[in-house]
């Protein structure tokens, strides 16, 4: 019966171990299902068409129903002219938050060569937002055509890649990211404080985003 057991065991953990590894699609290119609008239930504002998932802007973010600690996430972006927006992991989703940026850190996306505002390094395209820029400019393709995303998080050290290159790499929760949170605009929200999960939200900044080929593995 001990060895019965023990085998058991085994085996869940081996097929634990390999659900854990498999792709999921987060958008399965027909509905929103797995998601909701930010503080809401259900999906407003944000339409399948043709495959992708988008939005006109002022519809409010888009939050994954659930929680991420370890991932690879993967997706395609396109970003109008003059648009900006974001995907935001580790999402604290409670009554009191103002934003869902405010908890977590941001991939950021933006028409960096056409946004009418001046733009700092830390804001342009796949920058951590606000914290550390990308490390190469050149990479990203212009507004209005597609851009292929990855962020990786695994045990706090994450990746932000555009195209095939990694731009961004850091500790989350390290000395130095703690440092930096100090200073930023971050410093006393639910951002300062490093956590384990969270959800992934695709920013409405009220410009027109579309998204498509978004999956996710947990690693």
């Amino acid at each position: 019966m001990k060895k019965i057991l023990i085998a058991a065991f085994a085996l869940c953990v081996m097929n634990a171990s390999a659900q854990k590894g498999k792709w999921v699609k987060l958008f399965d290119g027909k509905t929103t299902t797995g998601w909701h609008n930010w503080h809401g239930t259900g999906v407003k504002g944000w339409h399948v068409m043709n495959g992708t998932l988008m939005t006109h802007g002022k519809s409010g973010d888009l939050v994954t129903d659930k929680e991420y600690e370890n991932f690879e996430l993967e997706f395609e972006y396109k970003v109008a002219p003059k648009g900006n927006s974001g995907i935001i992991y580790k999402v604290i989703e409670k009554p009191e938050s103002s934003a869902s940026y405010m908890s977590g850190p941001e991939y950021q996306i933006i028409d960096d060569s056409g946004y009418p505002a001046k733009l700092k390094d830390t804001q342009k395209t796949a920058a951590n937002y606000d914290m550390q820029p990308a490390n190469d400019f050149t990479v990203v393709k212009p507004a209005g055509e597609w851009n292929t995303g990855k962020i990786i998080v695994k045990d706090n050290h994450v990746e932000h890649w555009l195209n095939g290159k990694k731009l961004v790499e850091y500790e989350y929760g390290s000395t130095d990211w703690i440092a930096m949170v100090a200073k930023s605009k971050f410093a006393d929200a639910e951002y300062a404080k490093p956590h384990a999960k969270g959800k992934i939200a695709l920013q409405d900044h009220g410009d027109m985003i579309s998204f498509k080929s978004i999956r996710i593995r947990e690693l």
